[in-house]
């Protein structure tokens, strides 16, 4: 079922053909520390577009298979296994799908903590409990109900494991715009292994990022696996 996951290089890659790529890595490369902010938005937002688009033609079969096999991704990393406290997150809408992840390292005996979205966008955390230990949160999340550690509660963690749309080679990410993932990760230690998620075909040549955006350390894909940056 992974085979529906990989892609030909001549194939187009979620929505952008490789030459699409290669225009968009030179388009992003110009001035980029200097490029004013409406600038950096505009190619943000239009590159999200396209991702976001491409992930909601994957359907739920494939979005469930990247999952699983993320998982197993995932579980088989030596830092994972070294984790007692994994910070990690409930999946949403097109994302690959993280409830068997979740409950696989809770199962295993880490202490997995879960974002719970504030008003102002930053992210408090919270234990996982098991499935019924979530409920219901504001733009369709579901967070954890335990009581809160604090937006610094990520600091404890030993493995942050991250959503994203896109990151590149220097581990710039792309997100879904909030900044909410950036804050948090300003708060997670220089040596804290940093995971984002991704299908296959989102590691991209280059991510159009800011001063204020951070960086992950490493990316997992279905098919492709660990693919450490920087």
């Amino acid at each position: 079922m992974l085979e529906t996951l990989t892609r030909s290089t001549d194939d187009p890659v979620h929505g952008m053909a490789e030459n699409d790529h290669a225009a968009w890595r030179t388009e992003t490369t110009r001035a980029a520390k200097t490029m004013p902010e409406s600038e950096l938005a505009r190619r943000k937002s239009l590159l999200r577009k396209d991702l976001q688009a491409a992930r909601a033609r994957l359907g739920e079969a494939r979005r469930a298979a990247a999952g699983r096999a993320l998982m197993n991704v995932i579980l088989d990393m030596p830092e994972t296994g070294m984790a007692g406290t994994v910070a990690a997150y409930v999946s949403i809408g097109s994302e690959p799908q993280t409830a068997g992840l979740i409950y696989a390292l809770w199962k295993r005996g880490s202490y997995v903590l879960l974002p719970v979205l504030l008003a102002d966008k930053d992210l408090d955390w919270a234990s996982y409990e098991g499935p019924d230990s979530l409920a219901p949160g504001p733009h369709g999340l579901l967070q954890p109900t335990e009581p809160r550690r604090g937006v610094t509660g990520i600091a404890s963690a030993d493995l942050v494991i991250v959503p994203a749309l896109a990151v590149d080679h220097e581990g710039n990410r792309l997100g879904r715009g909030g900044g909410s993932y950036d804050r948090a990760l300003a708060r997670v230690g220089p040596v804290v292994p940093t995971i984002a998620l991704l299908y296959d075909g989102e590691l991209l040549g280059e991510v159009p990022a800011g001063p204020h955006d951070r960086r992950v350390r490493t990316v997992a894909q279905p098919a492709t696996g660990v693919t450490r940056l920087g």
